[in-house]
C-alpha cells in the first residue's frame, strides 16, 4: 500500500505547485479526487449532481465547489466541500498531491483538483441538495471508456474528451481532470499489474 501512495506522490504536482498556477477562471473552486485501492485496483469516487442545480445539473463531477469568503487555501475548500457533499470526513483523507488546474469554459471557474487517498468501503452520506448519487469506478474501467465524442449541449454540437462507463458519461472539466490523472498514472497502473 505504501508504495502505491509513494508512486502517486511522485507523479502528482505538489499542492503548492498547483496553487501557484493561474488558469484564468473568474472564480476559484477546488475538487477532491478521492482514490482508494480494493482488490489490487485503484478506484475513483465521483458524484452525479442533482438535476435541478443551476450550474452543471445532472453532470458527473468530483466533489468540490467554490471557496468561501476567508478560505485562503483551496485544499481546505476541497476537503470541506467533499465532507458536505458526500460525508467523507477531512480526517479520512490523506492528500497526496494535485493535478493541473482547469477552467470551466462556460461557467468561468478555475478548478484546482487535489488527489487524496481514502480507505475503501465508505458509507456515503450524500447531500440531498447537491448529490444525486455517489459513483465509485475503477480507473482501468474509466480509462477503457475514453473516447472523443460528439455531444450536444444547449443546442451546440461539439467534439470533446469523454469517459463512458455503463450509463455514466463524464465530460467537460471533469474529463480534463481525469485525462491529466491518466497521463500521470497510466504508466504506474501497468507497473502495478506487472509486479
Amino acid at each position: 500500500m505504501g508504495s502505491i501512495r509513494d508512486d502517486l506522490r511522485s507523479v502528482l504536482l505538489s499542492p503548492e505547485e498547483a496553487l501557484s498556477l493561474d488558469v484564468g477562471g473568474g472564480t476559484n473552486a477546488a475538487v477532491l479526487v478521492p482514490l482508494y485501492i480494493e482488490g489490487g485496483e485503484l478506484y475513483a469516487v465521483l458524484t452525479r449532481r442533482q438535476n435541478d442545480l443551476r450550474r452543471h445539473a445532472g453532470e458527473i463531477s468530483f466533489p468540490g465547489g467554490r471557496a468561501e469568503p476567508g478560505e485562503h487555501d483551496l485544499r481546505t475548500t476541497a476537503l470541506r466541500e467533499t465532507e458536505e457533499e458526500i460525508g467523507l470526513p477531512v480526517s479520512a483523507v490523506e492528500l497526496l498531491g494535485a493535478l493541473q488546474p482547469t477552467p470551466t469554459l462556460v461557467t468561468g471557474y478555475a478548478i484546482y483538483p487535489f488527489v487524496g487517498m481514502i480507505e475503501p468501503g465508505n458509507a456515503w452520506a450524500a447531500s440531498a441538495d447537491e448529490v444525486a448519487e455517489v459513483i465509485e469506478l475503477p480507473l482501468g474501467t474509466l480509462l477503457a471508456g475514453y473516447g472523443r465524442r460528439r455531444l450536444i449541449r444547449h443546442g451546440l454540437t461539439f467534439r470533446t474528451d469523454t469517459y463512458v462507463v455503463d450509463d455514466h458519461l463524464v465530460w467537460g472539466a471533469t474529463a480534463r481532470i481525469l485525462t491529466d490523472l491518466f497521463d500521470r498514472v497510466e504508466p504506474l497502473i501497468h507497473q502495478w499489474h506487472a509486479s
